[in-house]
This record gives structure tokens, sequence and C-alpha cells, in this order.
């Protein structure tokens, strides 16, 4: 019946209120309209529309072909011919630049929203589904995916976590300004915001920094490669083309998403947050590498393109945001050959390498020591280090795929904490400091080193450089908990795990015995213990029976001593039926460590058998075959099944 009056809808035919009930309740008939411009990119259109293809959503596919002469336009209209309905193909002339076709596309588009995929890039096959969903859960107007780079630099700094719901001055979605973004139609159309066809470069900086201005629910899928990012190995595209990126020509473009920024967003933080963007990444950045490599005259221009957007936008409350780099350049503006140095300084190489890494006898101090040097890219150009120091940054530390979920330590979580840094002894060439791991708080500690020259801190990670005979420092207790130090995977770089949080602490849990007590309670005998002494009383928490095929648990308190031995008791019938496995859990400072009990089987107790009303209960430890380890197998059979079986 919801059928045939959905048709009639469609079709116009029938009539009477039930129509227009069923017409206020049908949704568009697109969910997603996904504009492909397409220039002479036939050998990566296949790619891209068939990751398009596969999306699980309602959707719609308009390619606007702009002029393309390599037989791209034609394999577009094949899809268009095998997709009829789904994919759109309009011809245009070759306008140079990506804008005129993406605004072509939005005008035809018909989609609730609306994403732009260059054609020599592709979508994650989860991508728009995922997209959605979190639009449609949030009523947002953009959505980001996280975007992976293939030869390409990606935007990272917003893709820390998924985010329902986040705002522009007070989280880094707005250093993402490239259009690879879920937009509702709506927002575009009501406020007009289309891509400026004169701009060949920097088109969609303008446009989705306008976006960003009238949106009022942004929301970010991190968890995912929504969109992957390609680089042309023939360097074709527009921004690999030579000149692309010319300092005075970028700068002069950006002045546009300024304008809007200050056209749409009154003064006062939001805006200056918003401008620090454009000044930072957009101005001042291109007084390092791009400056080094600008004739002289360039080099003035590029300083007075620079000086003129930081006399119209430089607001107190911009300056308060940028960092020590970005505040030299400023007062060196004016002084060409002061901005070379700090240019210098800034691209320069941190040569480093790792000559000791020991724990100091009987403590919890991580002896370091190490050589490094301050290398510029032109050989003639001299930099001396002025200081340095070790830099631990805390880092949010995530277990290993597949790492069960336990609780995390008691208490009220506190605040993140901050960076530390570790004074070293320095002679010009080498230096050697001391981390006192224990005053290091639970979670995941990169080390790093920090060079000063003339004003300037450069830091970098320490430890894959080093000396070869250098091996990990074996795990150590600092009080009741476990420092792990490490080096990463794959970039090889020291860090220090404490807690146990992606590092697996050295502990174990041996059954020293088992038996019977009243109440068919199971008691539990046995040793633990971490980094190769006794487990500290107040590390062990508590025995964890999980079973097997519903990963159903039930935690026993337990007793535990000095010299690492611990007894639990767990009534079995409490645990119901089916195959559980005992694991013993410790706190070492971070998350609960479980380990499962080694069991040698001689040591545990025989099967026992008894009854509760008309039902017969079994209850059989036994030590795993091959790694033995402690498990027990509970059965509880009605009387009526027994006497079935004896019936049979």
């Amino acid at each position: 019946m919801a059928r045939t009056i959905l048709q009639r809808v469609r079709t116009g035919r029938g009539g009477g209120t039930a129509e227009v009930v069923e017409a206020r309740t049908v949704r568009p008939a697109v969910d997603v309209s996904v504009i492909v411009p397409l220039h002479d990119c036939r050998p990566y259109l296949d790619r891209c529309l068939t990751s398009i293809l596969v999306q699980r959503v309602a959707k719609e596919i308009v390619v606007v072909d702009d002029g393309s002469t390599d037989g791209g336009g034609e394999l577009a209209d094949l899809y268009a011919a095998c997709h009829p309905g789904t994919v759109r193909v309009v011809h245009q002339a070759a306008s140079g630049g990506a804008g005129r076709p993406r605004n072509t596309g939005l005008s035809l588009a018909r989609g609730r929203y609306v994403f732009f995929c260059d054609a020599d890039d592709y979508l994650g096959e989860e991508a728009l589904e995922r997209m959605l969903a979190m639009a449609e859960r949030n009523g947002s107007d953009i959505v980001l995916g996280r975007i992976a780079g293939h030869g390409r630099r990606a935007p990272a700094s917003m893709f820390g976590e998924n985010a329902e719901r986040v705002s522009l001055d007070d989280s880094a979605v707005y250093n993402s300004l490239c259009c690879f973004k879920l937009f509702r139609r709506r927002l575009l159309e009501r406020h007009r915001i289309r891509f400026d066809e004169t701009l060949l470069v920097g088109e969609d900086i303008v446009f989705t920094a306008h976006a960003y201005c009238h949106a009022e629910v942004i929301s970010v899928v991190a968890d995912y490669d929504c969109y992957h990012l390609v680089d042309r190995p023939d360097g074709t595209s527009i921004m690999q083309r030579k000149g692309s990126r010319d300092p005075v020509s970028w700068m002069r473009m950006i002045r546009r998403p300024i304008e809007l920024v200050a056209a749409h967003v009154r003064p006062g933080p939001l805006r200056d947050h918003l401008l620090r963007r454009h000044l930072r990444l957009d101005a001042l950045a291109h007084l390092g590498r791009p400056f080094l490599a600008a004739g002289e005259v360039e080099r003035k221009e590029i300083a007075a393109e620079v000086a003129e957007l930081c006399e119209d936008w430089l607001t107190d409350g911009v300056r308060e945001r940028l960092g020590p780099v970005d505040r030299g350049r400023l007062a060196a503006l004016e002084d060409i050959d002061r901005l070379v140095r700090l240019a210098h300084i800034e691209s320069a190489a941190v040569r480093r390498q790792l000559l000791e890494l020991r724990w100091e006898a009987g403590t919890t101090r991580l002896a370091l020591a190490g050589r490094l040097a301050l290398e510029a890219a032109d050989a003639a150009v001299r930099l001396a280090v002025d200081g340095v120091t070790l830099l631990l940054r805390p880092r949010r530390a995530e277990g290993p795929p597949g790492t069960p979920e336990v609780p995390e330590p008691s208490g009220p979580p506190g605040p993140p904490p901050a960076e530390i840094t570790v004074p070293v002894a320095w002679d010009g060439a080498e230096f050697a400091g001391v981390i006192d791991v224990a005053a290091l708080s639970s979670g995941v500690w990169d080390v790093h080193v920090a060079v000063e020259c003339e004003g300037v801190v450069r830091t970098a990670r320490l430890g894959a450089e080093r000396d070869r005979r250098i091996v990990r420092p074996e795990p150590r207790m600092a009080g009741a908990v476990i420092a792990l130090p490490y080096f990463t995977r794959p970039y090889d770089n020291l860090s220090i795990d404490v807690g146990g949080h992606v590092v697996a602490a050295p502990a174990l849990a041996r059954l020293t015995g088992t038996r019977w007590a009243a109440g068919h309670r199971l008691v539990v005998d046995g040793r633990a213990a971490v980094c190769a002494a006794p487990a500290p009383p107040g590390a062990v928490r508590r025995l964890v029976w999980r079973e097997r095929r519903s990963g159903r648990e039930r935690h026993v308190p337990v007793e535990a001593r000095v010299d690492g031995s611990f007894t639990a008791r767990q009534a079995l019938a409490r645990l119901g039926p089916g195959t559980w496995d005992a694991c013993l859990e410790l706190d070492l400072g971070g998350p609960g460590a479980r380990l499962r009990i080694e069991a040698a089987t001689e040591l545990v107790a025989p099967a026992r058998a008894w009854w509760r009303g008309p039902v017969r209960w079994t209850a059989k430890p036994y030590a795993t075959v091959g790694k033995g380890r402690l498990s027990v197998v509970v059965r509880a059979v009605p009387l009526s099944v027994l006497l079935g079986r004896i019936v049979r």
C-alpha cells in the first residue's frame, strides 16, 4: 500500500489527502551530489569514478569535462551510459582552472549535500556513508573527512579524533581550507557561495573560508581515510606546476578569504583565531624556505607583501597567538639580511645522534648523551648552537589493535600533562642529561631535543640516529608504576611509556595450586611477578573470569602479599554455564594489565559435580592445551535432560 501511494506521488496520478501527506515525508532522491571537474585526467578517472559508485548512499555523480583532450570526456560518457540516472556528464570549453567546472556542477546538483572530488583523487569505500551519517546525526553544514596523502602532503591537525560538533574558535578545522568536504547545498545556495573563476590557484580556499563563515554546525570524521589525495607522477596538476605557489601572487590571492572573514566575523577572539591561520600559514611561512629560494629583488617583494598584510590585519590578539619564530620574523621585516639568517636557521637540519642510553644504577633515572649540530642547507652559512635541552612531550596513549577494554585507574581525570623541559650539559658538540622517570605522569612521553640558535628554538625527535651498540633499557618499576623506554615503529625514535599504555609490561602470573572450598568455591593460589621481581601487593587488582564465547566477565577480589603470592575464591555456580578463562589484572600505573594465569596440569583441582534443585552442575578446571593456562568449563544440565539421555 505504501509503495502504491509513493508511486502516485511521484507520477502525479491519483488525488486526495494521502498523496499530500506522503509527499511531505518523501526524502529527496539524492542525498549527495559528487562533483568531479575533469581536465586531462583519463589515466585516473576509472579509479575515481569507481570509488564514488561503490558509495552506499543515494548519490549522483556530476562530471564536468573542462575541455579534456586525452579522451577523458569520452570515458566519462561511457560511465554515464552504463550508469544512467547516476552519472551525468557536461562538456564545456577549457577554463584553465577548477573553479568554473565546479560551479557548473553546483548549478546542476540535486543532492541535499555536495562533495567535490578531483578526477585524479579517489574516495575511501565508506567515505560518504560515514560523513553523511555524521551530518544526519548533528544537522551538520560541513563535514570534514580525514584525508590521506599519496605523494602529497595532507592536512592532519584537525583529524585528531572524531567530533560530532566542533567550533571554529577552539579547534584546528580552519587550518583545512581545501574543498574536499561534505557541504550542505542549502548553505551554499542561501549565501551564494561559489568558486572564484578568475583564480587558477586558491579558488577552493576562498570558497571554503566563505562556507566556514556561515556554517552553524561543523563535524569531523577522523577515524577513517575518506579522501585520498594523489600526486601525479607526470607533475601536470595545477598545484604541481612551476610557480603555482609564487609567494607574492599567493599573498595577493589570500587577501580575498581574509576580507571574507573580516566581512562576516566581528572583531574579537574568533576573528583573531581565523586571521592567525592566514598570517601564519599564508604570509609569514613565505619567509622560510621560499624566502631562501627567491632572488634578492623577489625577497624584497615578499617582505613588502608580508608587511602590508600585517599592517592591515595583525591585531594584538593575532600577535599573541603567534609562536616565537613568527614573532622574530615580524621584528625583522625591515631587515632583509636578518630574515635570510632566520630562514637559514628555521630550515637547517638538526643533526643529532644518541650515544648513550642507560638506567643509573639502582634508580629510576634514565641517563642520555648524544652529539648535536645545526647544519644549514648552504654550506657557507655557519650556525652556532647557543643551548640544548631535552623536551618530553605527552602523547595520547592508544593500545595496540585487539587490546581488550579494561577499566582505567580509579579517580577523577586530571588536566592533560604539560611538556617537560630537562636541562642538559652542553659543551658545544655533545650533550648529556638525566630524565627522572619517577616524576613523569602516566602516559606515553616522546623524547625530543630542543636546540636554540639566535633566539630561534628548533626541536627534533631523538633516537633514530644512534650508536648501534645501544640496546633498549629494560623496564623498571618506579614505585608501583612501570616505566618502559622503547623505540617507536616505524620511525625508531625514543619514547617512554609510563604505565604500560602501548608497550606490554614484562609480567606473569603463575598458578601454585587450586583446591575446592565450601560452597563449591574454587580457591586459586598463584604468584605474580613484574620485571622479574614479586609484584607489589598494591599492583594486584583482581582476578577476572572471562567467558570465552560471549565475553561476559566476573571479577573476584584478590588477597595479595608482599612476596607476590595471591589467593582468590570463586563460587563457580555464580559464573554460569560456559568456558571461563582466568586472568589476573594488575594496576601498573596505566590501563589494567591482564595476565592469563599459567598453569601446570598437576596443580589443577579435579572436576566437581553437585545438585542444585533438579539441575546437575559440573565444573572442570583444566590447563589449556599448548600454552597451559587456567580455564574452567561449567555446565548445568536439568534432571529432565539427564533422564531423556538415559531413556535414549
